[in-house]
């Protein structure tokens, strides 16, 4: 094909290629980076249901107060793709993207790559090109089949795995968790945060097969409780200690010597925008946050609880493929208010109406979030609490896209 001219050609073209068209496997990357040749970048892969975002940005946090170049791969992305790849916390330039692009396109291979390939050959190209220390590796889906796993990491994070993505891994957790625990590559390390028993067991058994070492995180690192926290809510304060065992875990592999002042600036400084993210709007609060399962949201309640915060209503919308019957109930719960659905506009969304039906109660469809918001707005006062936008990250996407603003501290 001919090369791309700039970013408007490149966005056009991973347009085409589809943001949610998948096909796991790791045939593409595998014969992309034998024509390439893989980098030489020592990687840790962060893999889990949730959490997976917050602990790679608390990682990388911390390895930049230690004067550690941190490349980092994160998805999805709200407003454009370009927040998922960056360096020591700063994006890649439109330029630098379409020559990146090029690049892989001109490499054996790079034609045939989905969306996510495309973007994680993208990514490690970039961290090779700026002399990187560390590539976080966000896993986007599973883990055993995922892109990013092709990089052969040293060292593998697990969040808590739970249930999600069913009809891709697997109906019981023992299926998800067997799907990520084969990210662990052969004599490398992993460190695990909590995992329910079953989840456990799948990590120990891929572990001892593949002659890795699994570590608990809390093996290795104290809990964070008297730790100031970037990221708001006690459920970060796992991925924050998780974060902090897998960096401690580097240091010691790269002869790193980590000093307690710059682990507890680093895991201050973290932000990552759409985790219990409070805004102002319009002189009304609002709360933003990515809970997409039940998981995710019953730890969200709890943080809620936990502040002494409860909504005065909740916008909420979710993809089709998700567990909507488990959702449903920890939504109601979040507010005695109304719920409103906004439709959204994604290919995967789920419809608006049927989901304030099930749901029931003072649940009602919107148009679009920005009715949904004005409706909210119109029937509260300040003084019953916030505005709460959860449910998928892609109606966050939405809302940052009105208000681009907000995407930064």
């Amino acid at each position: 094909m001919e090369p791309l001219k700039d970013y408007d050609a490149l966005q056009g073209y991973m347009d085409r290629l589809g943001l949610f068209h998948m096909d796991l496997g790791l045939g593409r990357m595998e014969a992309f980076w034998a024509a390439r040749g893989m980098p030489g970048i020592p990687v840790v892969h962060v893999v889990g249901t949730n959490g997976k975002g917050s602990t790679s940005t608390f990682l990388c946090s911390i390895a930049r107060t230690h004067g550690t170049k941190a490349g980092l791969f994160t998805s999805p992305h709200f407003v454009s793709p370009r927040e998922r790849v960056q360096v020591n916390r700063a994006l890649l330039g439109r330029d630098e993207w379409v020559a990146l692009a090029n690049e892989v396109l001109t490499t054996p291979g790079g034609e045939a790559l989905t969306y996510f390939e495309f973007q994680t050959c993208l990514a490690m190209l970039a961290f090779e090109k700026r002399n990187v220390d560390m590539a976080v590796m966000e896993a986007g889906l599973g883990g055993r089949f995922d892109a990013t796993t092709v990089f052969s990491p040293r060292l593998t994070l697990f969040t808590p795995i739970d249930m999600d993505h069913e009809k891709i891994l697997g109906p019981t957790l023992v299926d998800i968790a067997r799907d990520k625990a084969g990210a662990i590559h052969p004599g490398s390390v992993a460190v695990t945060g909590p995992q329910r028993a079953e989840a456990m067991i799948e990590l120990a058994n891929r572990a001892e097969a593949v002659g890795a070492r699994l570590i608990p995180a809390s093996d290795v690192a104290d809990p964070v409780d008297g730790l100031r926290l970037g990221l708001s809510g006690p459920h970060q304060r796992d991925n924050a200690r998780l974060a902090l065992a897998g960096w401690r875990v580097f240091a010691a592999m790269a002869d790193i010597r980590s000093e307690a002042d710059a682990e507890g600036f680093g895991l201050e400084s973290a932000f990552v925008p759409g985790r219990l993210q409070r805004v102002s709007l319009g002189g009304r609060t609002v709360i933003l946050d990515g809970a997409h399962n039940s998981h995710a949201l019953a730890a969200l309640g709890e943080a809620l609880k936990a502040d002494g915060i409860r909504p005065a209503s909740v916008i909420f919308a979710c993809l089709a493929d998700k567990d909507v019957s488990a959702m449903l109930p920890l939504v109601r719960a979040l507010t005695d208010g109304p719920v409103l659905v906004p439709g959204m506009d994604n290919e995967r969304a789920g419809d608006a109406a049927r989901i304030a039906s099930e749901m029931g109660g003072a649940a009602r469809p919107a148009a679009t979030l920005a009715d949904a918001l004005s409706e909210a707005f119109a029937a509260r006062s300040e003084a019953q609490g916030p505005v709460l936008i959860c449910g998928s990250l892609y109606l966050l996407g939405e809302f940052y896209r009105m208000h681009p603003e907000f995407l930064t501290k």
